[in-house]
């Protein structure tokens, strides 16, 4: 593991390879999973405030779910998440061609809002899970992922380098760095089983 700070994080991080690939996936981990995806205490309030601008990208089915399920919903763990629809993909997606998109994110990069989207769905496939003592940060290994797993080895691209812009929106600069510096740090080393200590 990793540790820097309060936050553990999966060596996954900075040893798997990863680099969505849009094409091969098709946006299928919007669809599928056990809920929609998780939202921070705020991101329920900025969804109930920016509906209205959101609302011209979404798909007629998607509107329906909003207004019937609201702009989130929680899940069976309590948990405040997006709304699906009938179960399945998240309320906010849009389709293009026979790809799932954001529609938030759609509204965020022609200017209407500046929440770019949820920050779960931002860093997928990491995962963020807090404890009492320390905040565990983990990579998801579904299958539905399979592509971006080797899009990634192609590429050489580690999961920390592809999330760039995600992890420093979730832990910061300075976090960031430090993964960065860890990353360099292993792999020169070649030490795999360690625990890295960050100051």
């Amino acid at each position: 593991m990793l540790r820097i700070g309060d936050y553990i994080f999966s060596l996954d991080l900075v040893q798997k390879k990863f680099a969505c690939d849009l094409p091969a996936c098709l946006g299928n981990c919007c669809r599928y999973g056990d809920a929609g995806a998780p939202l921070e205490e705020d991101e329920v309030k900025i969804l109930e405030k920016i509906i209205d601008k959101i609302n011209p990208y979404l798909r007629e089915e998607g509107r329906i779910a909003i207004s019937q399920q609201g702009t989130s919903v929680r899940d069976f763990e309590g948990e405040m998440v997006t709304p699906l629809i009938n179960g399945q993909e998240c309320a906010y997606t849009i389709m293009e061609g026979n790809i799932l998109k954001c529609a938030i994110e759609k509204a965020w990069s022609e200017g209407k809002t500046g929440f770019r989207k949820p920050l779960s769905c931002h860093l997928f496939p990491v995962r963020i899970r807090k404890y009492e003592n320390f905040t565990a940060v983990n990579v998801e290994q579904w299958p539905v992922c399979f592509p971006g797993r080797e899009k990634g080895r192609k590429e050489g691209k580690y999961v920390y380098e592809f999330l760039e812009d995600a992890l420093r929106r979730a832990f910061g600069e300075d976090v960031y760095t430090q993964i960065c510096e860890a990353a360099k740090l292993m792999r020169n080393q070649d030490d795999r089983k360690g625990i890295y200590n960050s100051k």
